[in-house]
């Protein structure tokens, strides 16, 4: 029983410190007029080409409508961009201004460092052991109703 305490104290503060630390950590300097949800949205259209709202709105387990919200202050803030189809004027592109290509790499080198730090000094023999417990978990979360 000790183990499952261990583990379970574990993953509660885990949870609970990401979310707290990387608001501290993302949304500081140039990026203080955003939230943690604005920068989970700026993290899901990325650097790449041009995405459409309905692939974000799939991607983030949001409405186009809510997804709606947030492009708008996300536009309104600078950091998105967005512009019509030629062929289909239904149909909306969202990308990311050089503000947001910004905020997306900050953003991406604290995860960085935060994977670092999670694998420092793990022997390689032992890696694949995190890997299935983190995989585990992640698909619980996936699977859980």
């Amino acid at each position: 029983m000790k183990t499952y305490d261990t583990f379970n104290t574990i993953v509660k503060s885990l949870f609970h410190d990401v979310m707290d630390l990387e608001g501290k950590a993302i949304l500081t300097g140039e990026f203080q007029n955003i939230t943690n949800n604005d920068m989970h949205v700026i993290e899901v259209i990325g650097m790449g080409e041009p995405k459409n709202m309905s692939g974000v709105a799939k991607e983030l387990s949001v409405t186009v409508g809510t997804l709606t919200i947030a492009i708008n202050s996300l536009v309104k803030k600078g950091y998105v961009k967005r512009k019509r189809s030629e062929q289909d004027r239904r149909v909306v592109y969202i990308s990311l201004t050089e503000l947001g290509e910004r905020a997306y790499l900050h953003h991406e080198q604290f995860h960085k460092d935060m994977v670092a730090a999670m694998v420092t000094a793990i022997p390689a023999d032992e890696m694949e052991v995190l890997m299935k417990g983190l995989r585990n978990l992640e698909e619980f979360f996936r699977n859980y109703q």
